[in-house]
């Protein structure tokens, strides 16, 4: 079977340094998910093509001279449910979804075909191109095509899927320290004072003009 090369992808679940086994269980593989562009009929139209000579090439041996009723097939409309009813992410829509993997580690390349050897360099969400085919498998009752990975090629970098940012998407505005609350002494309790007694001013006789001295009958000595 021969390679395809894609379009410009946005790629998702880029395990293409390290093999990961699959959650329920089995070998473990390298493996990348493929966002294809709806857009992008050329692409989308050359793997429709390649899917459908798999399919027939292999009758005559892997299907034992049988076409598969209802073949399993690796191309998904991510506007549409996955097949355990939920829907993809929100990146899937407008892109049909394909997952690749191999048995043997994919060469990782740049945009001028150099090695990317950093895992953070090549993560899910960046863009680029991958090299793939197609292969036909009848295992256990299964019976449909499957998508092998040969290389991928990282064009532009994108958002990450995985929820992680840049230092400078975090760190990027100057840092500015918060300001600090002014001093404010606590205020001082008065010492009680008692209260101010008025002065005494004596009454003046009017008919001699000499203050008048109190007696014991009268505060002011008047009979």
């Amino acid at each position: 079977m021969g390679n395809i090369v894609t379009g410009k992808v946005r790629f998702s679940y880029a395990n293409v340094f390290e093999p990961r086994a699959m959650q329920n269980g089995g070998e473990a593989k390298y493996s990348i998910t493929l966002l294809i562009p709806k857009s992008d009929n050329d692409t989308y139209q050359r793997i429709v093509a390649e899917i459908n000579k798999t399919l027939q090439e292999s009758v005559a041996d892997t299907f034992k001279g049988v076409m598969p009723a209802n073949p399993r097939l690796p191309l998904y409309d991510g506007d549409g449910l996955r097949e355990s009813g939920e829907p993809y992410g929100p990146e899937c829509k407008g892109h049909w979804v394909m997952s690749a993997k191999s048995n043997s580690a994919p060469e990782v390349v740049d945009a001028n075909c150099q090695p990317i050897l950093s895992k953070n360099e090549f993560y899910s969400g960046c863009y680029g191109r991958a090299s793939i085919r197609f292969y036909a498998y009848n295992q256990n009752g299964n019976k449909g095509i499957g998508c092998g990975l040969g290389n991928v090629q990282k064009l532009e970098d994108g958002q990450p899927l995985d929820g992680r940012t840049s230092a400078t998407e975090d760190f990027g505005t100057p840092y500015q320290a918060p300001a600090q609350p002014q001093y404010q002494a606590p205020m001082q309790q008065t010492q009680h004072q008692a209260p101010v007694q008025p002065s005494y001013s004596p009454q003046i006789n009017p008919v001699t003009g000499q203050p008048l001295q109190p007696t014991a009958n009268n505060i002011y000595g008047v009979n």
